[in-house]
């Protein structure tokens, strides 16, 4: 019966509005009604005949007053037949029987109770009564179209059959011709009159059925347009995953049961690899299709897991999932990280000798319910998805409490560099720069410092990255350029020192801008500063990062690549940009130690020569190394064996000793 409603609800919901006239209904329509109706007669069955039971016991008291001489059979005849009415009735409703079966209980209900009256009336010996008291007859007439919702055919045998029993005791009832055609044209006014109103009736509930039904159908809709909007404005439109709305929402069901329960889960974030490269490369439109492909690749995967995948923002992912260990959650995220690179996307044009789309994962595990809030976990996924990138992407990291640089102890590192500058927490050391053929210092590289407010320092490879995650690096970075030029650039002190520059300081519009003011106000030639930058993952290659660093070289900055040979994009940067020194890692120069680890050496100054830069080798600790140096060309050296990290003053101090001058008196 379901399939059949929603199959009219369908055809209706597609056909003009409705206008509830009974020409227009269909055959269709009207089984339906007829199907629907059964429900209604039903339950009407019971309380029907209750009362035209009792009504009818209560109409023995007119047998005792119009025929007392047979009043003890007729009354016995109507406990009979209605009490065996009722017996059968509930006897068919306990069993269940069909409602048609009810109905014909009903309607001969009403017949037997007429005739059962009736046969013992008519053996009154008051013959004028018993003629007068057969009007009463028309009530088990009305009874059969009035107490109960019998289908108009039902009705119309049930009164018919009343009729014909009433004309035919009309018929031999002594009494006059006057009388019989009075009570005859009666009777059959009785019958057409409750015939009528029955028919007007079944096609009343007919039409409030036909409203009731468009009623229906309309709210379906409504129902349906709302589940539509509501999923809408849960999906995200291009890949059909869930949204960020719908995600937050899933994350906060998620957390309220590990609190009020202990259900632990996981939270992963997962971020395409140089997807703006993707983008850049290869065009919007085959973006979309990485990421849709991205997105069912994890969806299918995910289902396994039985976890929940969402858009978290442009090229970014999350996954939830309950799980009892947080070995589980590693295993989905390395897993997550398998299935993209197993998809085999191309993406030739990435600078870190992969040539298919991967992605960084980072996931978080459910801890320590006390005091914990809903983002933290995200958080937590945050920070583990940094270090992902920064450990060379491709790769899934799980958040770690007991890391350095991801547990709580960050946060702490992240709060002190709030106050860092203001506190005079943070501080410059100089470490010096010799030129190989002059053995001159001819430069100094600015390396920062951090203090707790106890005193304790930070390893810079603690506090560094923290500041490049949370933007702090941004004010450092210019503090650091313009203290540099107050401690040793503006007073002549050296001639010219490094500063190392972040990628996210380059991608940031407007430090270029920034720079040219720090000079400006400190009368310094931007000739004086080089600005180091280091090869790395980050460092993507996009219109920004050039831009900037073509503003820069137009105020003069000195742009040197640190750290050449580490990383996989250092032959790219060569290619694209000018770079005036590039500093080769010290770990090439301890390599020596073996035939290959100096050829390896010797490969890379010939390469980076070649291109016409000059050259820096870091980590020079020996008097050996040194005279290696030598040996290569090598233009300048920087390490212990040159000079250890200082602070600005061992500089000005030397600064201040050579620009002094002498005058000899001669005796006259």
């Amino acid at each position: 019966m379901d399939e059949r409603v929603a199959s009219v609800l369908a055809e209706a919901a597609d056909a003009e509005p409705y206008e509830p006239r009974y020409e227009l209904a269909s055959d269709e329509l009207r089984s339906l009604y007829r199907t629907e109706a059964q429900t209604t007669r039903r339950g009407e069955a019971r309380p029907g005949l209750w009362m035209a039971v009792a009504i009818y016991l209560l109409f023995s008291a007119t047998d005792l007053l119009l025929i007392p001489d047979v009043a003890v059979y007729t009354i016995t005849a109507r406990f009979a037949v209605g009490l065996t009415a009722l017996l059968i009735l509930e006897e068919q409703l306990r069993r269940g029987v069909g409602t048609e079966w009810l109905d014909m209980t009903c309607a001969g209900a009403i017949i037997f109770g007429y005739v059962g009256w009736l046969s013992p009336a008519v053996m009154g010996a008051d013959k004028e009564s018993v003629s007068y008291y057969m009007v009463f007859g028309t009530i088990f007439m009305m009874s059969a179209n009035l107490f109960f919702t019998f289908r108009f055919k039902v009705s119309i045998i049930t009164s018919t059959i009343i009729l014909c029993i009433l004309y035919i005791v009309n018929y031999f009832v002594p009494s006059t011709l006057t009388y019989k055609l009075v009570f005859g044209t009666f009777y059959i006014s009785c019958f057409t009159f409750t015939s009528y109103v029955n028919w007007k009736l079944n096609e009343e509930r007919y039409n409030v059925f036909l409203n009731a039904l468009e009623a229906r159908i309309q709210h379906n809709e409504a129902t349906e347009r709302g589940k539509a909007l509501l999923r809408l404005s849960r999906t995200d439109p291009l890949t059909g995953l869930e949204n960020r709305r719908a995600i937050d929402e899933k994350l906060r069901d998620y957390w309220s049961d590990w609190q009020r329960v202990g259900t632990s889960f996981g939270a992963i974030l997962i971020d395409v690899d140089f997807f703006k490269k993707f983008n850049d490369c290869y065009g919007h439109q085959e973006g979309d299709r990485c990421l849709i492909h991205v997105a069912n690749a994890l969806s299918e995967m995910i289902k396994q897991y039985n976890g929940s995948i969402g858009r978290y923002g442009g090229e970014e992912f999350i996954v939830l999932a309950r799980v009892e260990k947080k070995e589980q959650i590693l295993d989905l995220a390395e897993a997550i990280c398998s299935t993209v690179e197993n998809l085999a996307l191309t993406h030739e044009l990435r600078r870190d000798g992969v040539s298919i789309v991967t992605v960084s994962v980072g996931a978080a595990f459910t801890r320590t319910q006390t005091g914990a809030k809903l983002e933290k976990i995200i958080h937590e996924a945050d920070r583990a998805l940094y270090l992902a990138k920064a450990g060379g992407r491709n790769c899934a990291r799980l958040f770690d409490p007991t890391d350095p640089q991801s547990s709580d102890e960050s946060e702490n590192i992240a709060a002190l560099l709030k106050i860092a500058i203001g506190q005079n927490l943070v501080s410059l050391v100089y470490q010096p720069i010799q030129d190989v053929k002059s053995d001159r210092v001819e430069a100094v590289e600015a390396l920062m410092r951090l203090k707790m407010l106890d005193g304790t320092s930070v390893p810079p490879s603690l506090f560094i990255p923290v500041a490049e995650r949370t933007g702090a690096i941004l004010e450092l970075g210019r503090w650091a350029i313009r203290t540099v030029c107050a401690e040793l650039l503006a007073d002549d002190h050296v001639r010219v020192v490094s500063v190392n520059v972040s990628p996210i300081q380059l991608k940031t519009p407007g430090f270029a801008t920034s720079v040219a003011t720090i000079l400006g106000e400190t009368g310094v030639a931007g000739s004086r500063l080089a600005f180091e930058i280091t090869e790395g993952l980050e460092m993507e290659m996009h219109s920004d990062i050039l831009r900037c660093i073509s503003d820069l070289k137009l105020l003069g900055i000195k742009i040197w690549l640190d750290d050449f040979g580490t990383g996989f994009a250092g032959l790219s940067w060569l290619r694209l940009i000018d770079f005036d020194t590039v500093k080769i890692d010290r770990s090439f120069l301890h390599d020596c130690g073996t035939p290959s680890g100096k050829a390896m050496l010797q490969d890379i100054i010939t390469l980076v020569r070649n291109r016409g830069h000059k050259i820096l080798v870091e980590g020079v600790e020996t008097d050996e190394q040194m005279a290696l140096m030598r040996e290569f060309g090598i233009d300048k050296v920087q390490g212990f064996h040159v000079g250890r990290p200082a602070p600005a003053v061992s500089f000005q101090a030397k600064r201040t000793l050579r620009k002094r001058t002498f005058t000899v008196l001669k005796s006259a």
